[in-house]
């Protein structure tokens, strides 16, 4: 029996910044719910980033305005926080708005468990802008997959991906921003699951696919984003359908799309070479 998920992220309701289209936000949040309903997905998992803060009222009523499109949906659906929707509302009320409870959790969905995972993502400013992973919010899913006994589907607003951000607008000259700083000691804690695992993120704005470990790590692009599409809001939403493999097509003006078989057991260890091969490779190099 296959599953599958309608996945948006990034909607950025609210003013134009930088190359998020805040001003189209709300027609294409409409276009995604009537696709949903039309494709009779089984569920919807959104990944934060609803809107692009200004100030407490200003935040409130964008919000307001998202969950009321949202409403519309005819299936479930399971939201995660991102930073800018924390800056002028806190978790509570986000959760009040939405209908929806706050805080890490599981959802059992068919064959695979759902993992909500909701990681502080606010970033601090201390002289130099990074991401700090709480070591609750570490703990939690460390332990969720150790003792996983049903496939994992990993979602979060912040990723853990490997991936690298070249070239992303936001990223590649702060990429501390893009990703846990703990990433890497997170994905080691993921590798202990003895379980199929995958992975899914936002923030980031654009489509990618990285694997370590045998545990896949995607990130989508952002609904309103346009660096990767000429200024026009690349419209970005997906489907990921979930079965003896992982099916994940993007639509909209930056298409994506992939398969893969979730691994059960993680990689070999990485080869340790020689020193003297090190030494030879360096000598190549040099000359």
């Amino acid at each position: 029996m296959t599953l599958r998920l309608a996945v948006i992220t990034d909607i950025h309701h609210g003013p134009p910044t930088q190359t998020k289209r805040g001003d189209a936000a709300l027609a294409l949040t409409a276009d995604f719910v009537r696709f949903a309903n039309e494709q009779g997905v089984d569920a919807v998992l959104e990944l934060g980033d609803r809107i692009s803060d200004v100030d407490p009222a200003t935040d409130h009523a964008s919000m307001a305005e998202v969950a009321r499109l949202l409403d519309g949906l005819a299936m479930p659906r399971h939201h995660l926080d991102g930073n800018h929707d924390l800056i002028h509302l806190d978790r509570a009320d986000n959760a009040r708005i939405l209908g929806r409870e706050a805080g890490h959790r599981i959802v059992p969905l068919g064959a695979w468990d759902l993992v909500l995972w909701q990681a502080d993502p606010a970033t601090r400013n201390d002289g130099i802008r990074s991401l700090e992973l709480k070591d609750d919010d570490f703990t939690w899913l460390a332990d969720v997959a150790k003792q996983a006994t049903r496939p994992l589907l990993i979602a979060s607003h912040t990723p853990v991906s490997p991936h690298p951000m070249t070239g992303n607008f936001y990223f590649e000259n702060i990429p501390q921003c893009g990703a846990f700083p703990q990433a890497a000691a997170m994905r080691r804690a993921l590798g202990e699951a003895r379980v199929p695992v995958a992975a899914i993120s936002g923030h980031v704005h654009w489509n990618t696919l990285a694997a370590d470990n045998g545990i896949t790590y995607l990130t989508q692009q952002s609904l309103t984003e346009s660096f990767t599409t000429s200024g026009e809001p690349a419209g970005a939403w997906g489907v990921i359908t979930l079965g003896d493999d992982i099916r994940w097509q993007v639509f909209g003006r930056d298409p994506f799309e992939a398969r893969f078989a979730p691994a059960a057991t993680r990689w070999k260890p990485v080869m340790q070479w020689p020193r003297e091969t090190h030494a030879a490779a360096g000598e190549r190099v040099a000359s």
